[in-house]
């Protein structure tokens, strides 16, 4: 009994513990694998609006690698946020892919000890700055941090925000050329409903900052789980849904003209590209674009819910439109 109670104090010491397990998280040095997928009968020379490059399974020793749910490019580095409140930076320069490091956000909504304190969804990177802004479910919030990915500068719960839901919250965060942000929610399964959505004429965590209210309408049984935006403005939004069993994801790209993105508006447009087995019919959650020698590129990654026996893709594609 004495050796019990002497655990028992120190766990109640330790700070967050609360009786839940804690988050699990990826050990800052973790081991990291690149294997191609090519999918059954190779990869496709065009998928809609698309051309793929290449797809990747991610693989470590790490039993808790994986979980991604958004992704940032910033110069030769590909920066994915694991939805337990992680950074992986990744080196993508010439035909190699391997890991910098993997940073933990210090800050955030409680202690950081469960996995419901870090619900990270999206993320938006400011490629001359690197301040990023993450958008936390659970809490429905966004949260701005400095350029080490580790400390809070600003954070914001907006009222409208509040009724998105526990786990169907701001799955898509995106900056738009002209530096308005766009936080769209995810909604639940099965939802039919436009999903709701706010415009940011900034900064969404400045002092004042107030979004004005649009709405989402993704295609029937798909719900949105990430966006980014093209060279020419417009928006790409990811969409995916899920079959169980067995457990198979179908994953969409929706063009969106950037005209139509304004305060008030019903937000639509064109499937252009299933990407379903070029992503292995995976969990699509992240999508970023960059231009490489003039030439728009699109690089997406799938989240495994940290399950070892499901892969992390990571997809190159050419833009075509």
């Amino acid at each position: 009994m004495r050796w019990f109670l002497s655990l028992l104090a120190v766990l109640l010491l330790v700070p967050g513990w609360a009786g839940e397990a804690r988050l699990p998280l990826i050990a800052p040095g973790a081991t990291l694998r690149a294997r191609a997928i090519v999918p059954a009968g190779g990869l496709p020379r065009r998928v809609g609006l698309l051309a793929p490059i290449g797809a990747l399974s991610l693989e470590s020793d790490d039993r808790d690698f994986g979980g991604f749910s958004a992704l940032a490019l910033r110069g030769d580095e590909a920066v994915l946020l694991s939805d337990g409140g992680q950074f992986l930076r990744l080196s993508i320069a010439g035909r190699r892919i391997e890991r910098r490091a993997i940073i933990s956000l210090r800050d955030g909504p409680g202690t950081g000890w469960m996995k419901l304190d870090r619900d990270t969804e999206s993320l938006v990177l400011d490629r001359a700055t690197a301040v990023a802004w993450v958008g936390y479910e659970r809490v429905n919030a966004i949260w701005r941090y400095a350029p080490d990915l580790e400390h809070a500068t600003a954070t914001v719960a907006p009222t409208a925000m509040r009724h998105w839901g526990d786990n169907t919250g701001p799955e898509s965060l995106v900056r738009l050329n002209d530096g308005r942000f766009l936080v769209i929610q995810e909604g639940w399964r099965n939802m039919r409903e436009p999903r709701g959505a706010l415009l940011f004429d900034g900064d969404p965590t400045a002092p004042g900052a107030v979004g004005a209210a649009l709405r989402y309408q993704p295609p029937a049984g798909f719900a949105p789980s990430d966006a980014t935006v093209l060279p020419n403005g417009d928006l790409l939004v990811l969409n995916r849904r899920w079959h169980f069993p067995p457990l198979r994801f179908d994953s969409v790209l929706v063009r969106i003209a950037r005209e139509s993105i304004r305060p008030g508006a019903l937000l639509s447009g064109p499937v252009v590209a299933d990407i379903s087995a070029v992503m292995a019919h995976e969990n699509a959650e992240g999508i970023a674009a960059t231009v490489e020698q003039g030439v728009t590129m699109l690089w997406l990654v799938t989240d495994n819910d940290t399950n070892r026996w499901r892969p992390t893709v990571l997809a190159k594609f050419r833009w075509l439109g």
